[in-house]
């Protein structure tokens, strides 16, 4: 079997070339922190209310197989912004900062005539401030109370881009009376959490946080509208990574790097439900595309626009993830295709853990049922040590990930697919394995009562690993 492979482009779109055109289209990029895809009512869940980006995607499109390239904060921002896989933005671990003269598409649209403005949570390095006429730290609890005001204090002279970032939904939780709170009776647990009442409080609040950030998703489509832009201006709504509990956020599993991603295309009068792979890499390039600005050969993204016009078509086969540091020393890598998901795991004498792992009423029940010997095996996944190297699942039989398929005979040609199409992609990316990654500490004492305080010094950034830059390397195929 043959697999094609694609680098390409999510998108901000805008809809002419601005030098060439009278009146170029407008975009607003909407990303959320630390929210899966699955948490969101237009994808499905029976509990959490978003109402406002249910609409978007109802009147739009809904990507149902929306990737991005790593499930840890700073680095999943670093590499849209730029176009580029972490491990090639010289920015692959959590709090480190692009590096002066990084590809930044924003930029690149200030340049051809954009007003480009970043409220709220930034977390790419002051290199990255040269892409934005204006920032705003952001107001509110979740860091999205000045988006309206933006809109409305924008040039009236000029297309404009917003990229705003709520920091809703990211641990801890602050709630207000922006967005319902739920009975902790009404929460979906997930197989690898232990069905606790500090478990279902925990997810109660995180549902809280959800559905604020679509509470001011909400807002900005209302300003949009009352300046008569709505239909001048493309609306894309995403995450950076999967939601704050153990086994999601930095992990390769659908619950971490499966972004929700709706789509408001003014050109479009009738909604769509798309099924191809894309890969948050493919940001930049749509974005300068529909820009009609020319695209920099640094990224590695290809646009993917023709889904837009044809929603039932196809761009890859196959996207791909990894996971670096991110408080603990960690070195994944996995590719998605077809109906499979493959992880490979290049330091698995350790448990494979995030801080989330000890943090709020889920990390507190898991620790205490592991103690007391109550764990199911899926709920045993980040204290297994060691870890499996190899990791094969069918993505649509198992949506959870808990059956690991990799050492099944009858899979055997699958995994050595999935073997050639991440080592091919390791050598045309320039992926290395480091040797000396930041440095971190041991995980605590199983059982620990840790607070974000307690790790706080755990965060530090230290002396980042990267890659030597490469450019786009092109279609490969495999027998």
């Amino acid at each position: 079997m043959k697999y094609r492979y694609v680098i390409l482009a999510l998108g901000c779109l805008v809809f002419a070339d601005v030098s060439a055109a009278a009146d170029p289209g407008n975009v607003v990029f909407l990303i959320a922190d630390d929210i899966s895809q699955e948490d969101l009512g237009c994808y499905g869940h029976p509990s959490v209310q978003t109402p406002n980006i249910d609409a978007l995607a109802a009147q739009g499109l809904r990507f149902d197989n929306a990737y991005l390239t790593t499930s840890s904060c700073s680095p999943s921002r670093c590499s849209i912004i730029t176009g580029r896989y972490p491990h090639n933005t010289g920015a692959p671990e959590l709090h480190t900062e692009l590096p002066a003269g990084s590809v930044l598409f924003p930029e690149l649209l200030k340049n051809a005539g954009y007003y480009t403005v970043l409220s709220g949570k930034h977390h790419m390095g002051n290199h990255a401030n040269v892409a934005f006429t204006n920032i705003s730290k952001g107001k509110g609890p979740g860091k999205e109370e000045d988006w309206v005001e933006i809109l409305r204090d924008r040039p009236k002279d000029k297309p404009f881009f917003c990229w705003f970032a709520s920091t809703d939904a990211h641990r801890a939780w602050s709630i207000n009376e922006d967005a319902p709170k739920y009975d902790p009776a009404d929460v979906q647990v997930p197989p690898y959490l232990v069905d606790g009442p500090k478990t279902r409080e925990d997810l109660g609040n995180y549902y809280h946080e959800v559905s604020r950030y679509d509470h001011f998703v909400g807002e900005v489509v209302a300003e949009l509208k009352r300046q008569d832009v709505f239909d001048d201006t493309l609306i894309i709504v995403m995450a950076d990574n999967g939601r704050p509990f153990p086994r999601c956020k930095t992990r390769l599993y659908e619950s971490g790097i499966k972004t929700p991603f709706v789509v408001h295309d003014p050109r479009r009068s009738e909604p769509a439900v798309v099924e191809s792979l894309i890969s948050s890499i493919d940001v930049a390039a749509t974005i300068l595309e529909f820009a009609g600005v020319e695209k920099d050969p640094r990224i590695q993204g290809v646009s993917f626009s023709k889904i837009l016009k044809d929603p039932k078509g196809s761009i890859r086969d196959m996207v791909f993830a990894e996971h670096n540091w991110h408080v603990y020393r960690n070195h994944e890598r996995s590719v998605r295709f077809g109906d499979w998901l493959y992880i490979r795991n290049n330091f698995p004498d350790q448990q494979n853990l995030c801080v989330e792992a000890y943090i709020g009423g889920a990390g507190e029940e898991l620790w205490a049922a592991h103690k007391s010997g109550q764990l199911t095996d899926p709920q045993s996944n980040v204290f297994q040590n060691p870890c499996p190297e190899e990791e094969l699942y069918h993505v649509g039989r198992d949506p959870d990930q808990l059956n690991n398929l990799a050492s099944n005979p009858e899979q055997e040609q699958v995994l050595n697919q999935a073997r050639a199409l991440l080592t091919r992609w390791t050598e045309t990316t320039g992926d290395t394995i480091p040797t000396n990654p930041t440095q971190h500490r041991d995980a605590a004492p199983g059982g620990s009562k840790l607070d974000r305080k307690a790790f706080k010094h755990l965060e530090m950034p230290g002396d980042a690993t990267t890659a030597t830059e490469i450019d786009d390397p092109g279609p490969i195929s495999l027998p």
